[in-house]
């Protein structure tokens, strides 16, 4: 057996490929490493797969919180679904799929528990503690680059980095255009930017096709799956999705994700950009604008938002505490701190260390170790 021969041909694979894809031969390393059988980006998802933090999406909030019901969608089950949206897309466009499904499977995992409740107080404590914004997509690739393989990062290719960072599917565009002269050096001063500035944040756009691919899929897995739960849970009634949505996208999530699909296929094939037709973008904000006020808004009480936001602060501050005390005893030192690389203790400040910890639990963790210290 010549692996040699076996590597060509799974490389060659791609030569077939759009001349819009990112070819594995052209995936960027922060750090050099010998290669081996697979294909870049092929290789970038099985250490996302592997990743302990990949595991922990199982108990991670989409939209709703302790619901009495096995059937509500998780983040890992979004992370999927947006990982077969795309890379359907991507097949059609004959892009790469195995960097789509890097970037689609890493892309949340930088959520913090409760979804994206979370995400705004733990946005709270960071501006307040260190002057930094904190935000789930840019945790997502601090959690590659400096959390995960215990503080030592699993050197993804920058490729899958960057699209990771870019992905943000709470902004809704009609065309997603890459910056296919985006460099490493331009993507590592982006990433640092987004800590402190959020004309950078909100203006981030992926280096590659495949990166704007899972962009607009992250808004497709979630924007019809949502109402899904919604009306399981009798938080909604399909008929009161407005008629002038339906009419154009559907009434259930199956329609929905069917229509998207095949208007971004329709209007991407063979170009440098995704793309929406008008009447389908039209359909899509509203149906975002829609959920807004419908699902997500009402998700959480005032009282369980006030409730989340003590044991955010109340576990900081504990927390916080315990490093500065050096109490060995703390759950921070012996679920964490004692499993991480020197390196990454010695250089990551007290507060980053508390938020890191805080932001990788999941739901029942979180409000475990919140009723531990109450």
């Amino acid at each position: 057996m010549n692996f040699d021969d076996i590597k060509k041909n799974l490389i060659e694979r791609e030569n077939s490929l759009s001349i819009h894809a990112t070819k594995s031969t052209s995936s960027i390393r922060l750090k050099e490493e010998t290669s081996d059988l697979r294909p870049a980006f092929f290789r970038d998802v099985d250490r996302i797969l592997h990743s302990i933090s990949y595991t922990r999406y199982m108990d991670k909030t989409q939209v709703f919180s302790f619901k009495d019901n096995d059937h509500i969608s998780k983040r890992i089950v979004h992370v999927q679904l947006v990982s077969k949206v795309a890379r359907t897309i991507g097949r059609c466009l004959n892009l790469n799929e195995d960097l789509i499904e890097a970037i689609a499977l890493g892309h949340d995992i930088g959520h913090t528990p409760i979804g994206h409740v979370g995400e705004a107080i733990l946005n709270e404590i960071s501006q307040r503690e260190l002057n930094e914004y904190f935000m789930h997509n840019v945790q997502s690739v601090r959690t590659y680059l400096d959390i995960d393989n215990f503080g030592k990062g699993n050197n993804l290719s920058v490729q899958v980095l960057d699209g990771i960072l870019c992905h943000n599917g709470e902004i809704l565009e009609n065309i997603y255009e890459p910056n296919f002269t985006k460099t490493k050096e331009m993507f590592l001063e982006e990433y640092k930017n987004c800590y402190t500035n959020l004309e950078v944040a909100r203006k981030l756009r992926p280096m590659t096709l495949e990166g704007c691919i899972v962009r607009i899929s992250d808004i497709i897995a979630y924007i019809g799956r949502d109402i899904e739960d919604a009306i399981r849970l009798g938080e909604l009634e399909r008929s009161d999705i407005p008629s002038h949505i339906t009419d154009v996208l559907g009434d259930n999530n199956k329609s929905i994700v069917n229509t998207i699909i095949m208007d971004i296929v329709k209007n991407s094939y063979n170009k440098p950009y995704i793309k929406m037709s008008k009447e389908v973008y039209d359909a899509v904000f509203e149906l975002k604008s829609f959920n807004r006020k419908n699902i997500y808004a009402k998700a959480n009480s005032k009282e369980e938002v006030n409730y989340y936001k003590d044991a955010f602060n109340k576990l900081f501050s504990k927390y916080l505490e315990d490093l500065e005390y050096n109490r060995k005893d703390s759950e921070i030192y012996t679920l964490y701190i004692n499993n991480m690389s020197k390196d990454y203790v010695e250089k990551t400040v007290k507060q980053r260390i508390v938020l890191d910890f805080i932001s990788g639990m999941t739901d029942d963790f979180f409000i475990k170790s919140y009723n531990n210290i109450k």
